[in-house]
């Protein structure tokens, strides 16, 4: 299966999703899968933006089935409300998109937890979501949990003594190692639901490079990189074809466990959905373990 555009989608109808992240990529992910008939939770921590997201997007198709419920990553209380509210209201899910992330704050900033903020959001606050939503989701219908990374990944490192960069904060290289992470994670909980018989296929994407809010958000209108967003914009893909990769792992029905996708153009940063190239860092089963470990104890959950 060809992924070229959100027409491609497989029909989703009966499916509950969870998407984390009201704009960018998880906006676009939201407005497809309702387009392809599936009913959405869409949930960040802005809720004049969530709210706004699911009017829009309700105003484009009306009839479509979405919601919005506050979530705030870099808050493990309110990473645990969303999930009890989850459960007594729906029940079951089916997908599962760890979408939601920061990029590249200049000054190094800390989650309600104390965790630094890349870190808490990107990586730990999804490890926690997942855990909390593993029974809804081993209910569900051929459940699937997506993990955004990053080709920012391929420069990542698990620093295990310093893995909330206390010591020394750079802010690509902390975004590096939440994105690694993500990666990792998605790859280990594919091997354990396997070996648990959980039932879940658990993917990882990539969305190339793309036109969204992350750079002005994070470091910044005026910095390097926020300028380049800005005037450079020609070189980066619509966030629509960005979260393509994810929507491709989310639906298709060739997309494996323990399966990456990406953008198959200039070194995977722009074009269709493909199979992406894994950092060998990212393969290293044993850190992957020890990484697992380490997140239940910060996180504050066990997957059952």
């Amino acid at each position: 299966m060809t992924m070229r555009s959100m027409n491609d989608i497989p029909f989703q109808g009966g499916r509950t999703a969870v998407i984390t992240g009201t704009g960018g990529l998880g906006y676009e992910a939201a407005r497809a899968l309702c387009r392809a008939g599936a009913q959405v939770i869409l949930a960040g921590r802005n809720a004049a933006k969530g709210v706004d997201a699911v009017g829009r997007i309700r105003a484009a198709m009306p009839g479509v089935r979405i919601t919005f419920e506050h979530l705030d990553l870099a808050s493990l209380d309110s990473v645990a409300d969303f999930c009890a509210r989850l459960d007594a209201t729906w029940g079951t899910l089916d997908l599962l998109i760890n979408n939601a992330g920061v990029m590249v704050p200049p000054r190094r900033q800390q989650t309600a937890d104390g965790f630094e903020l890349q870190w808490g959001v990107n990586y730990l606050g999804h490890f926690a979501l997942t855990a909390h939503l593993l029974p809804l989701l081993r209910t569900g219908r051929n459940p699937r949990v997506v993990s955004l990374s990053s080709i920012a990944a391929r420069n990542g490192t698990i620093d295990f003594d310093d893995l909330n960069a206390a010591r020394s904060y750079r802010p690509m290289p902390a975004y590096s190692q939440s994105k690694l992470a993500c990666l990792m994670f998605a790859l280990e909980l594919q091997r354990r639901s396997e070996a648990a018989g959980w039932g879940i296929t658990s993917m990882a994407a990539h969305p190339g490079v793309s036109r969204t809010g992350l750079l002005h958000n994070g470091p910044g209108r005026r910095s390097l990189s926020g300028m380049a967003r800005t005037y450079l914009w020609f070189l980066f893909q619509s966030a629509e074809r960005g979260a393509l990769p994810m929507l491709y792992a989310a639906t298709s029905p060739e997309a494996t466990g323990g399966g990456y996708y990406g953008p198959d153009r200039m070194s995977e940063l722009r074009g269709f959905p493909a199979p992406a190239r894994i950092p060998p860092q990212a393969e290293d089963r044993e850190a992957a373990a020890r990484l697992w470990e380490v997140s239940q104890v910060l996180a504050r959950v066990r997957f059952a």
